[in-house]
């Protein structure tokens, strides 16, 4: 169920009727677990029964954590529930890489056709959050539950709507403490819609537009271009590919505060990053925070030295590839990334300090640059993208394609101005008095020039 679908927008009203009507309110709980399963089982009710089951033995482990008083106990509790997690993720995401890797024979051939759930990625994540989170704090908002409530806390925590399918991904001590009653007057709804407009501005009107532009990245067709309309669509993917996920995390982060529940913000300006560090400080940041909590630090972190710091980084950057999809591609994303952060620890370049302005706009174009050819990765099988990023540097086609990068840097403007917004808003107080006019105008294209539907990039995830 697309968030720019009618069935889902019927979804949300209906269950926001209830679940603020008086006579419901001891019921809420119920009310968005019922609704949650519901906008998950629409297009694959089959996969229903693992994300249900993923939230049972993860409330089993984590209770069990939280009421066992001897230490050792509950250690064996936590790494169950750890290698629980990741077991049902590398098997139904990965054992058909593995399958066509090692080639085993015969035997082996139905891990092939095995379905990938939806949003695995994403609640298998909350899963070893939840595990961890106990172990390590024992959280005082699960402790005193009976079972029988935690479990239904857990369910809620792990299917959530909102953000089950492509996050933002959601930490248990951040979300479990805000299952309470919730009341509509407590609801500040002006903020909400801002999210809302802008997220859904992003996605079908940006991202929507951009894509049919961008098709002609993918092999055989880049190869009749010319060297400009490359670079044009290069950058204009990257400018889509924040406009889908970021318009999917403004659309989630709004609905969630319409249920009275806060999910932090998931990008920051990305685009506007003078390091590769200072870019995954701003680019999905709840991945970002929770492959640094619960991989990087548990490693070692930068404590033991700066040889296993660089081992550290990259091996983080690697698996944060891997995650992103059952692809080799996506693993040579990952160590692209290591490598880049690698590199600017080794030149001791992340933390960029200049007086001169110009330094700075250039630094945070190259940074750009380097993230832009990445995302080929995420566009092409990688001897695909190695072949674009070869023409990127060669004449091509001697006339490049005026239409196409007219309509790439008009949809790709957008992106830019908001980009530079914070900017502009504090060199020109007068920008941030005219958000009315800007939120109607997006609200107003959103009606009339949105691009043909498409499913979230990151759903595939």
């Amino acid at each position: 169920m697309l968030f720019h679908s009618w069935p889902f927008v019927l979804l949300v009203l209906l269950t926001l009727t209830v679940y603020y009507l008086p006579a419901m309110r001891k019921y809420q709980v119920a009310i968005l677990i019922a609704a949650s399963l519901f906008f998950y089982a629409y297009r694959q009710p089959a996969l229903l029964t693992l994300l249900v089951l993923n939230a049972v033995v993860n409330a089993v482990v984590s209770y069990a954590i939280a009421t066992y008083k001897d230490a050792a106990h509950r250690k064996w509790w936590a790494v169950m529930g750890v290698v629980g997690n990741l077991g049902v993720l590398l098997f139904f995401k990965y054992a058909g890489l593995f399958h066509a890797t090692l080639h085993p024979g015969d035997w082996a051939d139905f891990v092939v056709d095995i379905p990938l759930p939806i949003g695995i990625s994403f609640y298998t994540f909350q899963g070893i959050s939840l595990v961890v989170d106990v172990f390590r704090d024992r959280d005082a908002s699960i402790k005193p539950l009976s079972f029988g409530r935690h479990l239904l806390h857990t369910l809620l925590f792990i299917g959530f709507f909102p953000q089950l399918v492509a996050g933002p991904i959601v930490k248990a001590k951040d979300f479990m403490p805000q299952i309470t009653a919730k009341y509509w007057s407590t609801v500040t709804l002006t903020p909400l819609f801002k999210k809302l407009i802008l997220g859904y501005f992003l996605k079908m009107v940006i991202a929507d537009n951009l894509k049919d532009f961008t098709f002609w990245m993918a092999f055989p067709y880049f190869k009749g271009f010319a060297a400009l309309d490359l670079w044009t669509m290069l950058f204009g993917f990257s400018f889509q590919i924040f406009a889908d996920f970021a318009g999917y995390s403004l659309i989630a982060i709004g609905i969630a505060g319409l249920f009275g529940y806060h999910l932090r913000d998931n990008f920051l300006f990305p685009y506007t990053a003078f390091s590769f560090r200072d870019f995954w400080r701003r680019w999905h940041i709840s991945l970002s925070t929770f492959l640094h909590q619960y991989l990087y630090i548990p490693m070692g972190g930068n404590r033991k030295g700066k040889a296993r710091l660089y081992v550290h980084l990259f091996t983080t950057m690697l698996l944060g590839g891997l995650w992103h999809g059952a692809s080799w591609g996506f693993a040579v994303w990952g160590a692209f990334h290591g490598c880049l952060l690698v590199i600017e620890r080794v030149l001791n370049a992340g933390e960029f300090r200049s007086t001169w302005r110009g330094a700075h706009i250039a630094k945070a174009l190259l940074v750009f640059t380097c993230i832009s050819l990445g995302w080929l990765l995420f566009k092409l099988p990688h001897h695909h993208a190695w072949d674009y990023v070869r023409q990127l540097f060669t004449c091509g086609s001697p006339s490049y394609n005026p239409v196409l990068v007219l309509n790439i840097i008009l949809y790709s403007f957008p992106v830019i101005g908001y980009h530079l917004y914070p900017t502009l808003t504090r060199r020109f107080p007068v920008v941030q008095k005219g958000a009315f006019i800007y939120f109607a105008f997006m609200l107003f294209l959103i009606l009339t020039n949105s691009g043909s539907p498409e499913k979230f990039i990151y759903f595939q995830f």
